[in-house]
């Protein structure tokens, strides 16, 4: 799925208005249709619905979104901010439709703004996604009544007063809605940190905007979705004749004394995403742990007790996984040092191994292309070697350093980013809060550098393989709860 800014989507209006041919307000209508549809799924017709509407389109879908309730028979309050002297032609035509269905209740000063009672629903449609500067006055004041309110509050498209594509301050005033329904595809600001109180539970749901012009119109963003992943055809049928051989031999590198765990788990996801052959090098305390914990997996020991320092011969290996619990000694740095130069193979570098090439900046010089880094966002900052303002901030320097380095950038958290080395941006849509747990990023390191290992592209090892440790992740969830989970528990609920 596309991600297009707010130009792009008013431009996406306009063609579908063009070449379907529709109308605008048969287009209001449609799309008002499809909240309507996801709402009735959610709430019955017990609940008192308020609509706060303002005067621009936004209102215009607020205005048709009451009138197809009532129809429908549910309890619905429609109250308008009349913030501008006249609305927008489509919200005009609207409220003319509504009026003889009910009485339009209009807020024009501050005693007028109503008490939202705590089981009552709010419907937010006061400004959309039109905005391009901080809500004031007294459009802030129905706002901040709302956010009072201990009513559920549903945003239609986008919350009243959060941006789309920039950044809001830390003193502007944005609805806090339970939900977000969001049409035809994601807002930029949905998949940031910053914005996580400003949206909710967000949906998109379809308006029936354009193919072709979604298909035509270049951005730099995209959201991987489960239909997205399918069409790379990573299929987990094997040929009858397949033998170990046939999936790669993978190598992983890492554990110091106190973090053999890390390894492990890393070695563990490997081989479940199915590679045929796994080494793994891990300094002498760790041998017996390895062994004992992972029969399947062969031992590399290095003859360091705690440390890994011992170059191996990398010659065989299909893909090379560097830096889970590997620890940061100068002896391991000097491995580092002279393993960089010798990889042709594909390479997966996270934790320690992150951390020792942001103190050593000049081993970023020698990151063979297409290597993919796993970073969390302070191990990205020390990457950087500078803070971000904010997430927009972020993600254009993500973009930055990973075409600079001709490097794959999987920045972990919600809605993972992986930033590919053209510029391109893939949010992820599996995952859950459970996942926040030691250990979870050893494993994903491990998934990916076993998709490697069987000739899987780079790009599409990143992108499928932080998906698929998501999904993982969401179906450990179901059966732990987020807060029972750990790495672990992804593990054993790897499969595609």
């Amino acid at each position: 799925m596309k991600l297009f800014t707010v130009p792009q989507i008013r431009a996406w209006d306009a063609y579908t208005i063009a070449h379907e041919p529709i109308s605008s307000l048969q287009l209001m209508e449609r799309a008002s249709t499809a909240f309507v549809k996801w709402f009735c799924e959610r709430f019955d017709d017990r609940c008192t619905i308020n609509v706060v509407c303002g005067m621009g389109n936004n209102g215009g879908d607020g205005l048709v979104i009451g009138r197809l309730l009532l129809q429908k028979c549910y309890n619905v309050h429609i109250f308008v901010v009349k913030h501008s002297a006249g609305g927008s032609a489509d919200f005009e035509a609207n409220l003319a439709r509504l009026h003889p269905m009910t009485t339009v209740h209009w807020i024009t000063e501050s005693t007028d703004i109503p008490h939202f009672a705590q089981q009552s629903l709010v419907i937010d449609a006061l400004l959309g996604s039109g905005l391009s500067r901080p809500t004031q006055g007294f459009l802030a004041e129905v706002i901040q009544k709302i956010n009072d309110s201990s009513a559920t509050i549903i945003a239609v498209d986008i919350a009243s007063g959060l941006l789309a594509d920039t950044p809001n301050a830390l003193s502007d005033i944005i609805i806090k809605p339970d939900y977000t329904v969001s049409f035809q595809c994601p807002k930029l600001a949905f998949v940031q940190p910053q914005s996580a109180e400003y949206v909710g539970e967000w949906q998109v749901v379809d308006i029936g905007l354009s193919a072709a012009y979604a298909e035509a119109t270049a951005t730099p963003y995209f959201f991987s979705t489960a239909s997205f992943i399918n069409d790379f055809k990573i299929s987990n049928r094997r040929k009858k004749y397949a033998h170990k051989g046939s999936f790669g031999h993978a190598l992983l590198i890492g554990g110091s004394y106190g973090k053999i765990g890390a390894i492990v788990l890393s070695s563990k996801a490997c081989l479940r995403s199915g590679v045929g052959l796994l080494t793994v090098q891990t300094p002498r305390c760790g041998y017996d742990i390895l062994q004992t914990s992972l029969p399947e997996a062969m031992a590399l020991p290095d003859w360091h007790w705690m440390v890994n320092t011992t170059v191996p011969n990398i010659d065989g290996y299909s893909a090379v996984g560097i830096g889970p619990g590997l620890g940061k000694d100068p002896l391991t740095l000097q491995l580092l040092r002279e393993l960089l130069p010798k990889l042709t193979q594909p390479t997966v570098f996270d934790a320690d191994a992150l951390n020792l090439l942001s103190e050593h900046r000049e081993l970023l010089t020698l990151l063979p292309p297409n290597s993919i880094l796993t970073p969390h966002p302070k191990e990205f900052q020390r990457l950087l070697g500078r803070p971000w303002q904010d997430d927009f901030d972020k993600l254009s320097l993500l973009q930055t350093f990973a075409q600079q380095h001709q490097v794959i950038v999987c920045l972990k958290g919600a809605h993972t980013a992986v930033a590919l080395p053209n510029g391109t941006l893939y949010f992820n849509s599996t995952g859950n809060p459970g996942m926040a747990t030691g250990g979870s990023g050893d494993v994903l390191t491990g998934i990916i550098t076993g998709l490697l290992t069987q000739g899987i592209p780079p790009h599409q090892a990143a992108i499928f393989g932080v998906y698929q440790h998501g999904a993982a992740g969401d179906r450990a969830a179901q059966k732990c709860t987020q807060p029972g989970l750990i790495a672990s528990d992804i593990i054993n609920e790897m499969g595609w």
